[in-house]
């Protein structure tokens, strides 16, 4: 057999063994429930359930007065409801937020920073509002950094920005994880 032929011959049980697992795998996750986040789930009373409906009833707590905190309220509450009319709130969330600012770079001859960067750190509860029961926890954490120039409007801007990108990063990824709560959680 030549050296071709055992390239031939190697390359398609390669093949045939790539195939096979893949059947297996496709058998055995056959079994899986894959839905689409935020599907709609039937109940145990012969109704539906929406991840959506559930987080449109979260009422927010206040989090903060500063951009930061106010931009992570009003993200948190558009990414809830989707501009729709609220339900009767059901759960509540409180978010604990804090939000700092380091220097990155700083100019050679200068010593005047150049660049900064924002971080911002948020913890939350969500409880269910009848009960005062705690459903879960947990933090998240992201980061921004900005240029520092010598325009003072500039640097006010950009640390606006910067306040802004890492409050909706933060807003998204605490809507991930509740959202996530309530798909594995609905119906029991």
């Amino acid at each position: 057999m030549s050296l071709f032929d055992q390239v031939l011959t190697s390359s398609r049980i390669t093949r045939n063994l790539a195939l096979a697992g893949f059947l297996t795998f496709g058998t055995l996750a056959g079994g899986c429930q894959i839905r689409p986040l935020y599907g709609t789930t039937a109940t145990g009373f012969g109704g539906t359930q929406t991840v959506s409906s559930d987080l449109a009833a979260i009422d927010i707590e206040s989090i903060g007065t500063d951009v930061s905190g106010r931009t992570l309220y009003n993200e948190l509450t558009f990414n809830f409801e989707r501009g729709t009319t609220a339900p009767a709130k059901k759960y509540r969330l409180k978010v604990l937020e804090d939000t700092s600012t380091a220097s990155v770079a700083v100019e050679q001859f200068s010593d005047v920073p150049s660049a900064y960067t924002l971080t911002m750190n948020a913890s939350f509860v969500l409880s269910d509002l009848e009960t005062d029961k705690t459903l879960m926890t947990g933090r998240s954490f992201q980061s921004a950094s900005y240029d520092f120039s010598s325009q003072r409007f500039a640097n006010l801007r950009a640390q606006r920005d910067a306040e802004e990108r890492v409050a909706k990063a933060v807003a998204e990824d605490i809507t991930a994880r509740i959202a996530g709560y309530f798909a594995t959680h609905q119906g029991s």
